[in-house]
């Protein structure tokens, strides 16, 4: 087990926006955001995003929006991958199809080695997992149970896989906190935060340094490349403010106010594939 890989990605598994994504109800966790989604507006947002994942090196594989899968672009969802392997969650909600549309590409296009979850009862949504390149924790919510947390540590036995119990009000763990690169997690500054990072300090087996945002929803980076994804000035100011005193890696400001409003956080809209072994 290594972590000296971590954020180096070859390949960006990705979903255009379907219409469908305006009869969305909003998420709870959507940071006041109101309306339904513009969907022109979500799209010329989207296309920014696939265009820096493109400038950062990524080779972005498109799937064609299908209009009964209005979650459709939030491809991490439906799959873990570490290491040449990835694991088929189960995100909840009718998003069967779409789960194995991504088994399909994940298995036959890109030669991973796939693993089932066994336990019917096990739930896993995938922004409930949260990887550091040491460790993987696991928020336990309404879409993610304690059978899901061991499929995953059964799918990646060389990890430590560390349950976190996340209050009730909040949908997932990414929505508290993320990872802004190696050994440095951003965290939100709420309530349900700490507690949050609390028990994470309790329960891994690692020490990180902590990049305190003042918006929960901030912490929705993703680190690729020597890169940090993150909100842009307008989305959040303050968080923005901390975001540019970070200096060990590039930054990359990137809007997501639609899809944002129905919970589809930045990391939700890119699977991301490392260059690992492969069958």
């Amino acid at each position: 087990m290594a972590d000296w890989w971590y954020g180096q990605y070859t390949t960006a598994l990705v979903c255009r926006v379907p219409e469908s994504a305006a009869s969305q109800p909003t998420s709870t966790a959507n940071n006041g955001s109101k309306g339904h989604v513009n969907v022109d507006q979500a799209r010329g947002e989207w296309e920014k995003f696939t265009g820096a994942l493109r400038r950062l090196g990524a080779g972005v594989l498109e799937l064609s929006p299908e209009e009964e899968c209005p979650q459709g672009p939030f491809v991490a969802d439906c799959a873990v991958v570490c290491e040449g392997t990835a694991l088929v969650t189960r995100p909840g909600g009718d998003r069967r199809k779409e789960v194995e549309v991504i088994k399909k590409v994940l298995d036959q296009d890109l030669k991973l080695d796939i693993v089932q979850m066994l336990d019917d009862n096990a739930t896993l949504h995938g922004q409930d997992v949260l990887f550091t390149g040491k460790e993987f924790f696991v928020g336990l919510t309404w879409f993610t149970n304690q059978a899901g947390a061991r499929a995953l540590a059964d799918a990646f036995p060389d990890y430590r896989v560390s349950s976190i119990n996340v209050p009730n009000e909040v949908e997932h763990l990414g929505d508290l906190c993320g990872v802004a690169g190696p050994n440095l997690l951003a965290v939100g500054k709420s309530k349900a935060a700490k507690m949050v990072l609390k028990e994470m300090e309790l329960m891994g087996e690692f020490d990180y340094e902590i990049l305190s945002l003042p918006d929960d929803q901030a912490t929705d980076c993703v680190y690729m490349n020597g890169t940090i994804l993150h909100c842009t000035k307008d989305e959040f100011p303050d968080s923005y403010k901390v975001f540019e005193m970070v200096t060990d890696y590039h930054r990359v400001a990137v809007s997501n106010k639609e899809l944002r409003k129905v919970g589809g956080a930045l990391s939700r809209l890119a699977l991301l594939i490392p260059l690992t072994k492969t069958k």
